[in-house]
Order: structure tokens, then C-alpha cells, then sequence
């Protein structure tokens, strides 16, 4: 049975969903570096940290990355969508290795690659199944139960 192929459109957003978490999360440890350490005990040393530009920014990548997580999630499943996220772990490393200079260990790139290799097993499967008892539609637009019928 063929599966629907993704438009240009859902890859942009996948790649936003990839791309938006990582950076966002980077940005967020460069601003928090550059302070003293914050404790909820200060609530307002806590949000004046907020409008530093690193993690203004980093909040804003966050933002994007949930609008974008919100969308792919209308139309494919979790199961989908969720490993997608996973290759944020290769940019996070990328990232922390070499912009924010922290050491990564030989142990956490052999569990960032198996990770990889993980969601390419994922990537490989339809972006939707489809479920026969509730009768979703099939790649040819017809419902599974004309189809059985």
C-alpha cells in the first residue's frame, strides 16, 4: 500500500521543528551563563533574566518550535513527529561542543548516533497510519471500510 508523500511545506515545518528546540535551548544556557545563579527564591531576579537578549531569543526559538510542533502534529502522528525532535540531541551536542565550548563525551556521541539511527528507522514509515476500526481515509482518498466493502 503506498503512503501520501509529505508536501515541501510539512518538511519546512519538520526541519523548524528539528531546528527551533536546539537553537532555542542553546540560546537559553548562553543567556543563563552569562548570570549568576538564579533561585526561585528570587522570582524577580528570575524574570528581569527573561529580557536579557540570549534568552529572549531562546524563548522566542521555543515559541516557534511549539507553533511548528502544533502544526505537524495536525497532520501526522506522534509517533511521527516526536522523533523528529530526537535530532535536536545531534544539534544540541554540535551546539554545546562547539558555541558554548562544553566537553562531550565519547559515551554521549555513541547515544546521540544510536539515536540517529533510531529515528531513521522512524522516518522511514508513513507520516499517518491509519487506524481500519474508525474507518480513516486511505492514501486514495477512499475510507478503509469502502475499501473492505
Amino acid at each position: 500500500m503506498s503512503h501520501p508523500r509529505l508536501k515541501p511545506g510539512q518538511y519546512l515545518i519538520l526541519a523548524l521543528v528539528a531546528l527551533c528546540a536546539p537553537l532555542g535551548d542553546s540560546c537559553l544556557a548562553r543567556g543563563m551563563s552569562e548570570l549568576p545563579a538564579i533561585s526561585l527564591a528570587h522570582p524577580l531576579v528570575l524574570l528581569a533574566a527573561v529580557f536579557t537578549p540570549w534568552i529572549a531569543a531562546g524563548i522566542a526559538l521555543l515559541i516557534a518550535f511549539f507553533a511548528c510542533y502544533l502544526t505537524a502534529l495536525s497532520w501526522a502522528d506522534l509517533t511521527y513527529v516526536l522523533p523528529t525532535t530526537a535530532f535536536g540531541y545531534v544539534l544540541i551536542a554540535l551546539l554545546g561542543r562547539f558555541w558554548l565550548h562544553e566537553y562531550v563525551s565519547p559515551y554521549r556521541w555513541a547515544g546521540i548516533l544510536l539515536i540517529t539511527l533510531g529515528v531513521g528507522f522512524v522516518a522511514r514509515g508513513p507520516s499517518r497510519t491509519e487506524n481500519p476500526d474508525r474507518g480513516e481515509s486511505s492514501a486514495s482518498g477512499q475510507s478503509t471500510k469502502e475499501l473492505a466493502g
